[in-house]
């Protein structure tokens, strides 16, 4: 394991590189095998893999420059704040932001939307008043919505979706009423793989006075997301869902607004004074992340974005399209098996059910041949509702993955057929 040079955060990134099979070669866990076969990982849509240079900057962070930032005036402290400030700053210089000071980091997705329900909606959420969400959510932007509203006296409204998985935006006019505060929505469906117009939709929204959240947990692991094009009140998204640590997400929110708003926790680090009597704060992003935060995992994703930012989007965006067209193919080859969400233009996701076996049962058997997907209820519960089932197996595709695991997978589950046939 080669050492980098102080100071810590400013690391080496990777020479650009286009083809997958190079690409793997940086992930170490990939060299794998499960019960004696390759590993073919496809729970992507879950969490990422890591690639070197992330381990290597976290492990790099414990062995030489471990410290506490802000506090300390002795030089190791003095580095770990450079390098966790450093992350911060190439976080908003990839999405396309013009201030660092709008990015709070977090545990993750799920923190970032209850830090927004919390100290901005009990500010401007009251009785009466209408939270828009769409019916392709993940219960992490449903359920923190549904504590706010309870507080608030609120109700919840719901953007349909239709029957082959994109939302219903021609009902969503009528839904932007002068009761709406907020409008939160997901980016891309981690069920669906729907990619949603995000900048049609915050401008829709942003026209009539509305507030909007962009969940974009799902969408920022496959090429830049630019967050001045999107135009978003806030966006929220997780590390280890972009090939870096978990326990580590960022908050983007708009300057003025952020600065508006009062902190959700107090503890060290993000006052200005205290007193017995009161207390008063430091602005953005500090006061919103008090106590120790999450420093070596805030290196780490910076380390990710680095990586991440080096790739050939593009020309990844068209093998993950190639993923998932060849992946469509062979799985509706085989009798009895429906696929969630055909939307063109998806993301690298692939959910199907099939007649007669329960999706336990298909997750259980592609283990098996070495194939890791997911089976349950994807944390959306309310979609399968919609959709008129309990459960799915799903495929989850990043820029790692190759048409020989598509062939893999589609024999692990034709196998799955003739078991349960």
């Amino acid at each position: 394991m080669s050492r980098h040079p102080y100071p810590l955060g400013d690391l080496p990134s990777p020479s650009p590189k286009l083809n997958p099979a190079i690409i793997r070669r940086d992930f170490p866990i990939l060299e794998r095998r499960v019960h004696g076969k390759p590993l073919v990982y496809l729970d992507n849509g879950a969490t990422s893999q890591k690639p070197r240079a992330v381990i290597d900057a976290i492990r790099h962070f414990y062995e030489n420059g471990c410290a506490n930032i802000h506090r300390g005036v002795h030089l190791l402290s003095g580095e770990a704040t450079q390098a966790y400030d450093r992350a911060r700053t190439g976080i908003c210089r990839a999405m396309g932001a013009a201030h660092a000071e709008e990015f709070v980091f977090v545990r993750g997705t799920t923190e970032a939307i209850n830090l927004v329900a919390r100290s901005w909606g009990d500010l401007h959420v009251h009785a009466g008043d209408e939270i828009l969400l769409t019916e392709m959510e993940h219960h992490a932007n449903i359920v923190p919505w549904q504590f706010l509203a309870k507080r608030a006296g609120a109700k919840i409204r719901v953007l349909p979706i239709t029957p082959d998985g994109a939302l219903d935006l021609e009902r969503l006019p009528a839904l932007l009423t002068e009761k709406t505060r907020i409008l939160a929505f997901t980016h891309v469906s981690n069920v669906l793989g729907t990619v949603n117009p995000a900048a049609e939709i915050c401008k829709a929204a942003r026209d009539r006075g509305i507030v909007t959240l962009v969940d974009g947990a799902q969408a920022v692991p496959h090429g830049p997301v630019n967050l001045s094009e999107i135009g978003c009140d806030f966006y929220v998204f997780s590390g280890h869902k972009m090939f870096g640590p978990d326990g580590i997400g960022v908050l983007y929110g708009r300057g003025k607004l952020l600065a508006s708003l009062p902190p959700w926790q107090g503890g060290g680090d993000m006052v200005e004074r205290v007193s017995f009597e009161e207390s008063t704060f430091r602005p953005p992003p500090d006061r919103f992340e008090a106590g120790t935060p999450n420093i070596s995992g805030a290196i780490g994703l910076g380390a990710a974005f680095a990586y991440h930012d080096q790739l050939n989007w593009p020309e990844l965006r068209e093998h993950e399209h190639n993923l998932v067209t060849a992946t469509h193919e062979a799985l509706l080859s085989i009798p009895g098996l429906r696929i969630q969400g055909t939307v063109p233009g998806k993301a690298p996701v692939v959910s199907f059910t099939m007649e007669g076996i329960h999706p336990h049962d298909i997750g259980t058997i592609l283990d098996s041949e070495g194939v890791a997907i997911r089976a349950g209820n994807h944390c959306a519960q309310p979609l399968l509702a919609r959709l008129g089932i309990q459960s799915s197996a799903r495929a989850s595709f990043a820029c790692y993955n190759t048409l020989e695991e598509v062939e893999t997978l589609a024999n692990a589950v034709r196998k799955a057929h003739r078991y349960f046939a």
